[in-house]
């Protein structure tokens, strides 16, 4: 098992050129977000450009795009019709799956909500989505329910669970999973071909040929909800600049974390929001650059 190291992290950050403009720096499309979550779109959203990309786009229930589109000026929204339970309807499918051939990147699932569009949606994407996916939080929880569609996924793509999603990705208890995690990442890889990325105390980065990376960064007053959220946009992100999905994963993984433990450092961890950590990668991304 590896330890991330800053230095290596320096290697692995995307280099831009005096030329760069919006588009070759990254376009990065998220599905996230729905009625009562809009937070979960607004950490995401933010968290990516915080990491570099260069054109965000959204695609959201209509009725909470006022709410994001105020909090993230600098992002790209395509409000579409949602459903009675306010996640995107049925009607999102094509649309989504259109600008995703337009990115160079997708995430999907932050606060998206569990219907039977959102299932549908996941289905597809997972099918027909050619560029590099990232998905997370209710993407997860759909994604169990017809894991058998990783085996005929052909592009890069990365799961970040917590453990009570992989619990229902791969059907072991939390207890077994907390007590065998790398085990379990292993099994995992070797059966379908994902970048992991198993969420905790010294989170795990897998893929089926690579040794596993354990990340060293990060405290307990990260764990409030959102800091996934955060985590899922800056990873994205860096797929998005067309770092690999193992190598995009290892170092979300780790500026995450160091933005966190400078969060932590000013504030407590007692006190330390999500919205802490994405005001400070700036600040932890000039750490690994140093």
């Amino acid at each position: 098992m590896e330890i991330s190291r800053k230095e290596f992290l320096k290697t692995l950050l995307p280099k831009r050129t005096a030329d760069a403009n919006k588009y070759s720096v990254g376009s990065l499309l998220c599905v996230c977000g729905s009625r009562g979550f809009a937070g979960a779109a607004v950490l995401s959203l933010r968290a990516a450009l915080r990491s570099g990309a260069g054109f965000v786009r959204c695609v959201l229930p209509e009725s909470i795009y006022p709410i994001v589109s105020s909090a993230v000026p600098e992002a790209v929204f395509v409000p579409m019709p949602e459903g009675v339970d306010g996640a995107l309807s049925g009607e999102s499918t094509s649309e989504v799956l259109r600008l995703s051939h337009k990115a160079d990147a997708v995430l999907f699932g932050c606060g998206m909500g569990l219907c039977e569009y959102t299932e549908k949606l996941t289905r597809e994407l997972l099918l027909n989505c050619e560029k590099p996916l990232l998905v997370d939080a209710d993407g997860l929880n759909l994604l169990s329910k017809h894991i058998d569609i990783l085996e005929k996924r052909e592009f890069p793509t990365v799961l970040t669970p917590h453990t009570g999603e992989m619990s229902r990705l791969c059907g072991y208890d939390s207890k077994y999973i907390n007590a065998n995690r790398e085990l379990v990442c292993e099994e995992f890889v070797s059966k379908y071909p994902v970048t992991l990325v198993l969420k905790g105390k010294d989170s795990l980065i897998a893929e089926k040929g690579r040794e596993i990376f354990k990340n060293p960064t990060g405290n307990s007053g990260m764990a409030v909800a959102g800091s996934g959220d955060v985590l899922a946009g800056m990873t994205a992100s860096f797929m998005a600049q067309d770092v690999s999905a193992f190598d995009s994963a290892v170092l979300g993984a780790y500026i995450h974390g160091l933005a966190g433990d400078i969060a932590k450092d000013e504030l407590t961890e007692y006190s330390l929001l999500p919205s802490d950590i994405v005001d400070k990668i700036p600040l932890a991304i000039k750490a690994v650059l140093s």
